[in-house]
């Protein structure tokens, strides 16, 4: 009887979690940004969000801007991060820079790949170690720069690996000193910290990379979807209200759907916290 107890009390809270009629509650608030493109939360839940133009605002947990940072050239970001303790990382393929900013959205450092060996950067990511990880497309290669010496550690050929010339990747991230990379004709590729290949996530429906407790998260239709990257399950978390949401993404007290020029957010739902 006693284990009996003990079994059901590890199911039920899994068995909650694989409810699909889970839903988010209403959301604490809601901003409206014209056109809208990235958004990312910092360690405290201050939200991050740019425009196509490449303006980046800064939200309260609440919802409320608190800053605007504005560059003097414009251009789309690929990539915006803020969930690093000290700094707010961007990169923009289109002007073919980085740029790396304090919490305040005061520029400390901004810089181009032309006195590397970068001749096409299409994704970049910010790492450990001074790291920046980037997918240079002139030569198909994942390549981990020291930005403070510009100096390129290590070059990756990918064409060789994946057997493949045409590699359509959208994104790279760096959680848990591994580095994630989304092809959303493919999957997600997982890398080690020495850029070597571990694994292939075959989840093609991913629009932007969302981490939590060893899953990965995305919006498939009108649900929150998930996969575990212990155990390789996907499964459905929850129905959505919002039906044209495009992706999410999660801090630590809050979650973030994004949809055209508007950023919902919720306090993360306990169902949501039970997941390891």
């Amino acid at each position: 009887m006693i284990r009996l107890s003990l079994l059901l009390s590890t199911l039920l809270p899994l068995l909650a979690i694989a409810q699909s009629e889970r839903k988010l509650s209403d959301p604490i608030a809601e901003i409206s940004l014209e056109n809208l493109d990235l958004i990312s939360f910092d360690t405290r839940d201050q939200i991050y969000a740019s425009t196509m133009a490449g303006d980046i605002y800064l939200f309260s947990p609440e919802g409320k801007q608190l800053n605007l940072f504005s560059p003097t050239r414009q251009g789309r970001l690929n990539q915006l991060e803020a969930a690093w303790t000290v700094n707010i990382f961007s990169f923009s393929a289109d002007l073919q820079e980085y740029r790396i900013l304090d919490r305040f959205l005061n520029p400390l450092a901004e810089k181009g790949f032309s006195l590397t060996d970068i001749n096409l950067a299409k994704a970049a990511t910010l790492g450990n170690n001074n790291v920046i990880w980037v997918w240079d497309e002139s030569d198909l290669s994942l390549k981990s720069m020291d930005y403070l010496r510009n100096l390129i550690i290590q070059s990756q050929p990918l064409n060789l690996l994946l057997n493949s010339e045409e590699l359509n990747i959208s994104e790279i991230r760096e959680f848990k000193n591994r580095l994630f990379m989304n092809l959303p004709e493919l999957g997600v590729l997982i890398f080690d910290n020495q850029g070597n290949l571990m694994r292939k996530v075959a989840v093609a429906e991913i629009k932007k990379l969302c981490y939590y407790n060893e899953h990965l998260f995305w919006i498939g239709g009108d649900k929150l979807m998930a996969i575990s990257l212990i155990t390789n399950e996907t499964f459905t978390l929850a129905d959505l209200d919002i039906p044209d949401a495009s992706y999410i993404q999660i801090g630590q007290e809050r979650i973030a759907l994004v949809t055209k020029d508007k950023i919902s957010l919720y306090t993360t739902p306990e169902w949501i916290k039970q997941i390891k």
